[in-house]
Protein backbone atom coordinates (compact mmCIF):
# COMPACT_ATOMS: atom_id res chain seq x y z
CA UNK A 1 0.00 0.00 0.00
CA UNK A 2 1.34 3.86 -0.65
CA UNK A 3 2.11 5.36 2.21
CA UNK A 4 1.53 9.20 1.28
CA UNK A 5 3.55 10.20 3.63
CA UNK A 6 6.52 8.42 2.69
CA UNK A 7 5.75 9.84 -0.59
CA UNK A 8 6.12 13.58 0.62
CA UNK A 9 9.18 12.79 2.75
CA UNK A 10 10.89 11.32 -0.42
CA UNK A 11 10.06 13.96 -2.13
CA UNK A 12 11.24 16.45 0.53
CA UNK A 13 8.00 18.52 0.82
CA UNK A 14 6.52 18.52 4.85
CA UNK A 15 3.25 16.53 5.12
CA UNK A 16 0.56 18.99 5.24
CA UNK A 17 -3.21 18.29 5.27
CA UNK A 18 -3.62 19.59 1.97
CA UNK A 19 -0.57 17.93 0.03
CA UNK A 20 -1.98 14.52 2.04
CA UNK A 21 -5.53 15.42 0.48
CA UNK A 22 -4.86 16.05 -2.77
CA UNK A 23 -2.07 13.17 -3.10
CA UNK A 24 -4.80 10.95 -1.53
CA UNK A 25 -7.48 11.89 -4.15
CA UNK A 26 -4.50 11.27 -7.03
CA UNK A 27 -3.74 7.91 -5.63
CA UNK A 28 -7.63 7.16 -5.18
CA UNK A 29 -8.75 8.60 -8.87
CA UNK A 30 -9.00 5.86 -12.00
CA UNK A 31 -8.04 8.60 -14.28
CA UNK A 32 -7.04 12.07 -14.50
CA UNK A 33 -7.96 14.74 -12.72
CA UNK A 34 -8.67 18.51 -13.34
CA UNK A 35 -7.96 21.48 -11.05
CA UNK A 36 -11.62 22.14 -11.18
CA UNK A 37 -12.09 18.33 -9.96
CA UNK A 38 -9.69 18.82 -7.20
CA UNK A 39 -10.90 21.69 -5.64
CA UNK A 40 -14.28 20.00 -5.62
CA UNK A 41 -13.24 17.18 -3.97
CA UNK A 42 -11.28 19.12 -1.55
CA UNK A 43 -13.77 20.90 -0.49
CA UNK A 44 -13.96 24.11 1.09
CA UNK A 45 -11.15 23.56 3.46
CA UNK A 46 -8.55 24.71 0.68
CA UNK A 47 -8.41 27.70 -1.51
CA UNK A 48 -8.05 28.04 -5.39
CA UNK A 49 -4.29 28.94 -4.79
CA UNK A 50 -3.40 26.17 -2.14
CA UNK A 51 -4.17 23.85 -4.54
CA UNK A 52 -2.71 25.79 -7.94
CA UNK A 53 0.69 25.60 -5.59
CA UNK A 54 0.80 22.29 -4.37
CA UNK A 55 -0.42 20.64 -7.52
CA UNK A 56 2.10 22.76 -9.23
CA UNK A 57 4.88 21.42 -6.47
CA UNK A 58 4.00 17.90 -7.22
CA UNK A 59 4.69 18.19 -11.14
CA UNK A 60 8.14 19.94 -10.01
CA UNK A 61 8.92 17.00 -7.96
CA UNK A 62 7.69 13.88 -10.41
CA UNK A 63 4.91 13.26 -8.41
CA UNK A 64 2.26 14.14 -10.80
CA UNK A 65 2.71 14.88 -14.60
CA UNK A 66 0.71 17.01 -17.16
CA UNK A 67 -1.99 15.45 -19.76
CA UNK A 68 -2.47 17.64 -22.80
CA UNK A 69 -6.60 18.28 -23.90
CA UNK A 70 -7.57 19.12 -27.16
CA UNK A 71 -9.69 22.62 -25.23
CA UNK A 72 -5.78 23.40 -23.73
CA UNK A 73 -7.18 23.11 -20.25
CA UNK A 74 -4.64 21.23 -18.23
CA UNK A 75 -5.15 17.91 -16.34
CA UNK A 76 -2.95 16.09 -13.96
CA UNK A 77 -2.65 12.49 -13.36
CA UNK A 78 -0.52 10.27 -10.85
CA UNK A 79 3.31 9.84 -12.43
CA UNK A 80 4.99 6.52 -11.67
CA UNK A 81 8.04 5.24 -9.80
CA UNK A 82 10.65 6.39 -11.88
CA UNK A 83 9.70 9.84 -12.01
CA UNK A 84 11.57 12.68 -9.96
CA UNK A 85 12.14 16.31 -9.74
CA UNK A 86 12.70 18.48 -13.17
CA UNK A 87 12.71 14.62 -14.95
CA UNK A 88 9.54 12.94 -15.97
CA UNK A 89 9.31 9.61 -17.62
CA UNK A 90 6.17 9.75 -18.11
CA UNK A 91 6.39 8.27 -22.03
CA UNK A 92 2.95 6.94 -22.62
CA UNK A 93 -0.01 7.29 -24.29
CA UNK A 94 -3.09 9.07 -22.73
CA UNK A 95 -6.23 7.98 -23.82
CA UNK A 96 -9.41 10.56 -23.74
CA UNK A 97 -13.22 8.70 -24.17
CA UNK A 98 -15.50 10.43 -26.13
CA UNK A 99 -18.40 8.81 -24.26
CA UNK A 100 -17.70 9.68 -20.56
CA UNK A 101 -14.79 12.17 -21.20
CA UNK A 102 -12.36 10.15 -18.56
CA UNK A 103 -8.72 10.55 -19.30
CA UNK A 104 -6.80 7.67 -18.75
CA UNK A 105 -3.23 7.27 -18.67
CA UNK A 106 -2.38 4.31 -21.02
CA UNK A 107 1.03 3.05 -19.05
CA UNK A 108 1.89 -0.20 -21.13
CA UNK A 109 1.18 2.03 -24.22
CA UNK A 110 4.29 4.07 -25.17
CA UNK A 111 4.92 7.13 -27.82
CA UNK A 112 6.27 6.02 -30.70
CA UNK A 113 9.71 7.59 -31.37
CA UNK A 114 9.38 10.23 -34.34
CA UNK A 115 11.91 10.25 -37.04
CA UNK A 116 12.56 14.24 -37.28
CA UNK A 117 14.94 15.84 -39.77
CA UNK A 118 17.93 16.24 -39.46
CA UNK A 119 19.02 18.93 -37.33
CA UNK A 120 16.34 18.68 -35.26
CA UNK A 121 16.45 17.30 -31.63
CA UNK A 122 13.13 16.43 -29.55
CA UNK A 123 12.95 17.44 -25.95
CA UNK A 124 9.57 15.80 -24.99
CA UNK A 125 6.68 14.21 -27.03
CA UNK A 126 3.19 13.43 -25.95
CA UNK A 127 0.49 11.11 -27.44
CA UNK A 128 -3.47 11.18 -27.12
CA UNK A 129 -5.65 8.99 -28.35
CA UNK A 130 -9.74 9.95 -28.36
CA UNK A 131 -11.98 6.88 -28.61
CA UNK A 132 -14.42 4.38 -26.35
CA UNK A 133 -13.01 3.36 -23.45
CA UNK A 134 -13.56 -0.29 -21.86
CA UNK A 135 -16.58 0.71 -19.60
CA UNK A 136 -18.43 2.46 -22.02
CA UNK A 137 -17.73 0.04 -25.34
Amino acid sequence: MVVIEDILKKNQLSVTDGRKKILELFISSEGALAHADIEEKTGENFDRVTVYRTLNTFVEKGIIHHIPTTDNSILYALCKDNCEAGHHHDNHVHFICDVCNKTICLDEVTVPTVQLPEGFRPSHAEMVVNGVCGDCK
